[in-house]
């Protein structure tokens, strides 16, 4: 993506997560002005001129540390804030501690922008997405979630490596929630346009389903339990949904949203389906083919994330 004239892109958030955005935003050039914002003005302010300081080696573009107000002419606002996991801490008290945050992240982002296009990062991503959308009244397809297209990412990835090809030339999708009901998708999967459970059983590949799908559930706690957090990864994947939805490219990613009541048992939650992105935001839902066991397991995830919300939201 290249840098348009005075395009600009805010980032809420400036820890791990927020920073190692910033980076990857500046480093593939995807705005002239990128904007930290973070109620640690000094970290915002030192990861600002962490990232300044590389541009040199780059294309010119200006990092700085900003206010809500900077969501006025964005772009593209992108949610990261949020605490992590402490010890001890339940994940229902976690997503309890973090919808406060993002409600009023949310309304100070609207006090600014008008109709903004809003990428949320912050875990747990599927029920912050779902309350950035009920808080800001913006159209739902406006509110996208970086929901599984990370999860995809490590799937493909795992393929790749089982497959022996680029992982490029992989195309499988996990949909549903960005946690521990998420469903892998074999049904449509495919190397290179061929089925992969064909591509698996021609090349006599030693594959088992169920420990690669577990092994994609399983990275990002890996990696945490590795070097205590995840942030390139998702980072990378920010900044492939933000070059889609800001080049217009009508790109198919797996990103989160509130579904209509057509959705019908996926409807009123935001879960993940694989999504077309441009400049408008998430321009239609893919209808991607699914097995009857596939379906009914996004459907339990759909209702999954429905019940939990309402443990969340149950004050």
């Amino acid at each position: 993506m290249a840098i348009t004239i005075k395009s600009k892109i805010v980032v809420i958030g400036a820890g791990n997560v927020g920073e190692a955005i910033g980076y990857t935003l500046m480093l593939r050039r995807q705005a002239s002005d990128i904007v930290l914002v973070d109620l640690n003005e000094n970290r915002a302010k030192g990861s600002a001129l962490d990232i300044a300081h590389g541009t040199a080696f780059s294309r010119q573009s200006r990092i700085r540390m900003g206010g809500y107000e900077e969501c006025a002419d964005a772009e593209a606002i992108i949610i990261t804030a949020g605490v992590a996991r402490k010890p001890g801490q339940t994940r229902l008290d976690l997503a309890k501690t973090n919808v406060g945050i993002i409600r009023s992240i949310t309304e100070n982002i609207m006090r600014y922008a008008d109709n903004p296009l809003i990428v949320v990062v912050s875990n747990p991503v599927d029920i912050s997405t779902y309350i950035v959308q009920q808080t800001s009244g913006l159209p739902a397809n406006r509110v996208i979630g970086t929901g599984t297209s990370l999860d995809t990412a490590r799937f493909r990835y795992l393929l790749s490596e089982a497959c022996k090809v680029d992982v490029c030339d992989i195309n499988a999708y996990i949909l549903g929630e960005h946690g521990d009901s998420q469903v892998a998708i074999w049904s449509s999967a495919s190397v290179a346009g061929e089925p992969i459970l064909d591509f698996i059983t021609r090349n006599r590949i030693v594959l088992n389903q169920e420990t690669i799908a577990q092994k994609a559930k399983d990275s990002g706690a890996k990696v945490i339990s590795l070097k205590g957090a995840t942030f390139y990864g998702i980072a990378m994947c920010t900044s492939r949904i933000v070059e889609a939805l800001l080049t217009d490219e009508n790109s198919i990613l797996p990103v989160g949203h509130v579904l209509e009541p057509k959705f019908g048992p996926l409807a009123d939650v935001s879960i993940s389906l694989p999504c077309v992105l441009n400049r408008s935001g998430i321009a239609r839902v893919m209808r991607i083919p699914l097995n009857d066991q596939e379906m009914a397991a996004l459907e339990a995830s759909a209702k999954t994330l429905r019940d939990f919300m309402a443990s969340v939201l149950n004050d």
